[in-house]
């Protein structure tokens, strides 16, 4: 990857999900704009936030899509991102102080 991109491989949804309130929701019906999951795979050399293995949110309409060996993934910016999910404990227990 070169500069300040991203390769995102997308989490599969499961199906069906539940609302908070226990109604089924099937994995046909349409929602609005959702954010979704993804496994970053690979990063540029100029990416600060994101490493390889973290899991990031981002919006997957307005991404690019590529195949490689054929498997699926996104590139995008690493200003498209918009959390990261990773299991880092470099701030000890993740308080702020």
């Amino acid at each position: 990857m070169l500069h300040d991109r991203v390769l995102v491989r997308l989490t599969p949804e499961e199906g069906e999900r539940r609302s908070t309130g226990g109604i089924v929701i099937p994995a046909t019906a349409q929602v609005a704009k959702r954010l979704a999951w993804g496994d970053v795979v690979g990063a540029g050399t100029n990416v600060r936030t994101v490493k390889v293995g973290d899991r990031v949110l981002f919006n997957p309409e307005d991404q690019f899509e590529v195949e490689v060996h054929g498997q699926a993934y996104l590139v995008m910016r690493e200003r498209d991102v918009h959390a990261v999910a990773s299991e880092r404990t470099e701030h000890g227990t993740g308080l702020y102080l």
